[in-house]
């Protein structure tokens, strides 16, 4: 019962016997510390993390005396050789005698509460960045039918064919004003959900960025094939994935052209997994990762606000169309680059609130 209960903590927990062997964790720090139970049950603790030299004695010597103690801002190294930045707590579990006959080891990263922090950050600002664009919209498109009319009907009096293309000009700029406040608008539309797999998705972007790419940039699928069906409009999520691929397409076109272009594409389930202030049982993760030169970091912050674009000829607009389609299937965009790669992060819940109430009228 007890052990059933630790596996629906968030909390990553791993307890270790007297020899320092590993003879339980939690489905949370399996995925923390990229590790499976299965295959690290009776191994030292050490083979599944490692902080510095003192760690170890300092586990020894909690067994030794039955005192607990926490250790702030570690720096682990992962099995899989990457860092994580934690704090974590070392708790005695005292047997008949009053002595250690365990540990429990309690993880706390640092850096997942920093993205936690700045993912609602990101989603207020994207939302601040959309209400503006309505209000602007708005008091654009009223005075814009305004003159399209009056240019309609000037062009009605006139009998002078020269002076009728300049009120065919008027014309003609006022729509294309009026699909562009459209465009900043993004999907005008509700989603409309159905089961669908995401890798079938990928795989139409696949197609057409390679069509359009030219056979110049090699496209690597890592998929995880257990990723049950999402809800979702897939036409929608298309055209988000399209266009964040194609930034990372066009980013790659941009640089030398006797470089080696790459993108790869990941799939990953992830499970109790926090966006924004919302926690969910399943989370399914999209990365794009490109070998471009990275995204300047003064555009980085504001990447998904509308009319930012790090490209001469760009308008700005599908990473911005791209974050409100992944907000509106309650999932967001994120983002991490340096000057050797790019890689964009795409997280929808498989079980939305939508499906909640499908599944338990």
């Amino acid at each position: 019962m007890h052990s059933l209960l630790i596996d629906h903590l968030s909390t990553a927990v791993i307890q270790i016997n007297q020899q320092l062997e590993i003879v339980y964790l939690n489905p949370a720090a399996e995925i923390l510390l990229a590790i499976s139970r299965r295959r690290i049950y009776g191994q030292s603790v050490s083979s599944a993390f490692s902080d510095d030299d003192s760690s170890l004695d300092a586990l020894r010597n909690a067994l030794e005396t039955g005192y607990p103690f926490t250790k702030r801002e570690a720096e682990v190294v992962r099995i899989n050789g990457k860092k994580l930045f934690c704090d974590y707590t070392v708790t005695p579990v005292l047997g008949s005698a009053h002595l250690a006959e365990s540990l429990l080891i309690e993880f706390y990263p640092r850096d997942r509460m920093k993205r936690i922090f700045q993912e609602g950050e990101l989603i207020a600002n994207h939302q601040s960045s959309k209400e503006l664009v309505r209000g602007l919209a708005h008091e654009i498109k009223n005075p814009l039918g305004g003159i399209r009319g009056a240019a309609q009907l000037i062009s009605r009096a006139f009998t002078d064919e020269a002076l009728n293309d300049y009120t065919q000009v008027i014309i003609e700029e006022s729509d294309r004003l009026r699909d562009l406040v459209d465009r900043l608008l993004g999907p005008r539309q509700l989603p409309k959900n159905k089961p669908l797999n995401i890798h079938k998705v990928i795989e139409r972007v696949r197609q057409l960025i390679l069509v359009e790419s030219d056979g110049k940039i090699e496209i690597i699928r890592d998929y995880d094939p257990s990723i049950p069906d999402i809800v979702g409009d897939e036409s929608q999520l298309i055209q988000a994935l399209l266009n964040v691929t194609r930034n990372a397409m066009q980013a790659l076109l941009e640089g030398n052209p006797n470089d080696y272009k790459e993108i790869r594409i990941v799939t990953r389930a992830l499970r109790q997994f926090t966006i924004g202030a919302s926690r969910h049982r399943l989370v399914c993760k999209i990365s794009i990762i490109d070998n471009g030169p990275g995204i300047p970091p003064h555009i980085l912050k504001t990447l998904f606000y509308p009319m930012v674009s790090g490209r001469a000829d760009g308008t700005g607009l599908g990473l911005s169309i791209s974050q409100s389609v992944v907000h509106q299937h309650e999932g967001i965009i994120e983002c991490n680059s340096n000057a050797k790669s790019t890689e964009f992060n795409i997280l929808i819940p498989i079980e939305t609130k939508a499906t909640a109430q499908e599944t338990n009228p």
